[in-house]
């Protein structure tokens, strides 16, 4: 298994420098690859601010990485509701604060009164 960084995920998207999409392109079809939810976060950050993606495109992109085989992604559900509210129109890193809280809130309202979790 190999961690991907930000550089590795922006240059898959933008196809910018061929050599490094094609180192890309060999590390995705040699092996597993991991992508913290960090380097979600950057890559969004750099790919709106920089590259000037459109939110549908970059919701397609990291759906897309959710449904990849041989990618893992760090807390990929947590990360696949995040999306659902990216494409709501939430930040992206706001999203996954927001789902815990709701998660939380819903286990918290599920427990029988007087336990905890």
């Amino acid at each position: 298994m190999i961690a991907f960084d930000t550089n590795l995920l922006v240059r898959a998207l933008v196809a910018d420098n061929p050599d490094q999409v094609a180192v890309v392109r060999q590390l995705i079809t040699a092996d597993t690859i991991f992508i913290p939810r960090t380097v979600l976060l950057e890559t969004e950050w750099v790919l709106r601010s920089r590259y000037k993606k459109t939110r549908a495109e970059l919701n397609e992109f990291f759906t897309a990485l959710l449904e990849t085989d041989d990618t893992l992604i760090e807390d990929a559900e947590a990360v696949s509701l995040a999306l659902d509210w990216y494409a709501r129109g939430a930040d992206l890193a706001d999203a996954p604060g927001r789902m815990r809280q709701h998660t939380h809130s819903i286990g918290a309202a599920a427990r029988p009164r007087g336990t905890q979790e």
